[in-house]
């Protein structure tokens, strides 16, 4: 059973506006990568945008800089023990980080770029190139150019975190190993 469907890009913003710890993926020269990054955020709507904050010592910064594409991925509880590793890990020194760490890819029709199979959502980014900001700040900006999730978890626009099975929530990165999963929801009459 297929549980991914395609996200509207205009609602795309959705998939990161509350903070989930990500994981970024990138390929170039045939070389795949995947690391988390607790720092990642929406920044417009149309067309959708958003930063990552990628580390000048990480081998996936390298990959999207050679490429100019990578995938924001939301991993879920069951994943934490991945993202963890995927994110303590460096390919330079641990070559089979992605076996290691349990990782499987996947391809998107249209997209050559690894997708982290097993989380709850997908955004194909293109990546601005702002030499400033990226070497200054580790700051890099993106156009979402596709964007999925598992319907278990997000469909009609919205996360249903509250009725999918609570593996599927999202993780947030506190230090030390720590995470916390996303809640219940607290909607507010809107006038």
């Amino acid at each position: 059973m297929n549980t991914i469907a395609p996200v509207e890009l205009p609602k795309a913003y959705r998939l990161l506006n509350h903070g989930p710890t990500v994981l970024v993926s990138a390929r170039h020269a045939g070389v795949s990568n995947v690391m988390a990054a607790a720092w990642a955020c929406a920044l417009d709507f149309m067309p959708p945008k958003l930063t990552v904050v990628l580390d000048k010592a990480t081998r996936t910064r390298a990959l999207v800089e050679n490429s100019g594409v990578f995938v924001i991925q939301v991993p879920t509880a069951a994943q934490a023990q991945l993202t963890h590793r995927v994110g303590n890990r460096s390919l330079a020194e641990a070559p089979d980080k992605l076996a290691e760490a349990g990782v499987e890819l996947f391809d998107m029709p249209g997209h050559d770029l690894p997708f982290v199979a097993g989380c709850s959502a997908w955004l194909a980014c293109r990546l601005i190139p702002e030499p400033h900001n990226q070497q200054t700040y580790d700051l890099f900006i993106a156009e979402v150019v596709g964007a999925w999730a598992d319907t278990r978890a997000f469909s009609n626009g919205h996360w249903q975190f509250e009725q999918a099975d609570p593996a599927l929530r999202s993780l947030h990165y506190v230090a030390g190993g720590q995470f916390y999963l996303t809640g219940e929801s607290c909607v507010v009459k809107v006038d």
